[in-house]
């Protein structure tokens, strides 16, 4: 039962648009984490590389970046709710584009659809997450962050499970091996057969957008942090660039997202080669890889409610920390171990990612006042990290450089332990800043 003073502000109870915009983070866990596996899927059905499959990461959190501030300026002139309304249409015609992207047979019209998918999600998500912190205190805020994004996680389990079943499981079982030495006529087939199976998915998810837009626009919905800040977004912008808590909390999200993402897309690819290594064809690995990454969401959903009680005895920054510090450990052991026992540290550090979104977001809005709807887009563009650190990675897998037993897969997973050290910083900071520096401190260290 959600108390009523997390969900109460100024005698407004705000249970139904609290239930109503939750739903929108478990929309946009589906589509992000549907997403990881069709990496492998593009890279065998149009024959690339690693690389080249992740363009499909790059094309989608670019879109988070390019529109995070027109989606903030946007509702800073109209409401919450106006943006919601437009992201859920930019998230509707970008997934019923994939229609037309197959029937082209190319890669890129692809990267198109997912670019203007992920500027309906960063729509939602500028919107969405400080209208949730808005409905109520500011002393329960990272608990109301925490508690609506822990329904995140549960899209993302079931389009895990969609990718897993109605894509993987669907699609040709050729290898990458045996398509690259198929005639152009066999392979144009099997391509098109391949692409009408993906983009599957992605068609009923514009349809079900559809629907949701319907019934936000009917419900009513109370209005709460939606007055005009009298002031310019320069102005804001500047003022927001002296709160060092603000701007370490912008570079922290950024490093997080690369993290999650990274973890999340090369666990298939970690899990594949090693069961490949282990006498499996590569279909059966592929999905054997994407159950472990199910797992790791099944872990990282769990942790994010039992993370969520914490927070009532732990300090957001010192559990920040905490976590962070935890998830270096496993991540190295991912790197070290060449057997079976570094897939486990991977479906481990999921686990220590449940608390680290919601977290540094709510952390990193404290003491912004007026400008909470600007520098929650400076968060939400921070999700370019997932833009900038898989394809790092996934030059290092196809260098194939490796240090002795440890492979370039593995070795690869030095981007995310990179990232999980700059969150440990920065929850460690934001301890210290907020519960032992004086007042006239806590902004400038």
């Amino acid at each position: 039962m959600i108390k009523a003073k997390i969900l109460t502000k100024d005698g407004i109870n705000f249970l139904i648009p609290f239930i109503l915009i939750t739903s929108c983070f478990a929309l946009w866990g589906f589509a992000n984490d549907m997403t990881g596996p069709i990496v492998k899927a593009f890279s065998k059905i149009f024959r690339m590389s690693v690389t080249e499959g992740a363009l499909v990461q790059v094309a989608f959190y670019l879109g988070y970046f390019v529109m995070a501030f027109p989606a903030a300026m946007f509702i800073q002139r109209y409401s919450f709710k106006a943006g919601v309304l437009v992201g859920l249409s930019l998230f509707a015609i970008g997934s019923l584009m994939f229609l037309p992207a197959k029937l082209t047979g190319m890669y890129y019209p692809f990267l198109l659809a997912y670019f203007i998918l992920t500027c309906g999600l960063s729509f939602l998500e500028t919107s969405c997450n400080p209208y949730i912190y808005c409905m109520g205190s500011e002393e329960t805020a990272t608990q109301r962050l925490n508690l609506a994004q822990a329904f995140n996680p549960i899209g993302a389990l079931l389009g895990m499970w969609v990718a897993m079943e109605f894509v993987q499981a669907e699609m040709s079982p050729m290898t990458t091996e045996q398509r690259a030495i198929l005639p152009d006529t066999q392979f144009n087939i099997l391509k098109d057969n391949d692409l009408s199976v993906l983009i599957g998915p992605y068609l009923m998810l514009g349809f079900f957008c559809i629907i949701l837009l319907v019934l936000v626009r009917l419900v009513k919905t109370p209005k709460v942090g939606d007055t005009r800040a009298s002031k310019s977004i320069r102005v804001a912008f500047r003022e927001l660039l002296h709160i060092a808590n603000y701007r370490e909390g912008v570079i922290a999200q950024f490093f997080y997202v690369g993290a999650q993402v990274s973890c999340w897309t090369f666990i298939l690819q970690y899990g594949t080669r090693l069961f490949m290594e282990e006498g499996m064809d590569e279909k059966s690995a592929e999905i054997l890889s994407q159950k472990y990454n199910i797992m790791a969401m099944v872990f990282f959903t769990v942790s994010r409610f039992i993370c969520t009680w914490f927070l009532k005895y732990i300090p957001a920054g010192r559990l920040l920390s905490i976590l962070a510090i935890c998830a270096i450990g496993l991540v190295t052991g991912a790197i070290l171990f060449p057997d079976r026992n570094g897939i486990y540290c991977l479906v481990g550090v999921s686990a220590c990612m449940s608390l680290m979104f919601p977290t540094i977001y709510g952390i990193a809005l404290r003491n912004v006042g007026e400008n909470v709807k600007f520098a929650g887009a400076g968060l939400i563009m921070a999700i370019l990290g997932g833009s900038v650190f898989p394809p790092l990675q996934a030059m290092i897998i196809d260098s194939g450089i490796s240090i002795g037993t440890v492979s370039a897969t593995n070795l690869s997973f030095i981007m995310p332990l990179i990232c999980f050290v700059v969150i440990a910083i920065y929850g460690h900071r934001s301890y210290i800043r907020h519960y032992i520096l004086s007042p006239d401190d806590k902004d400038h260290v």
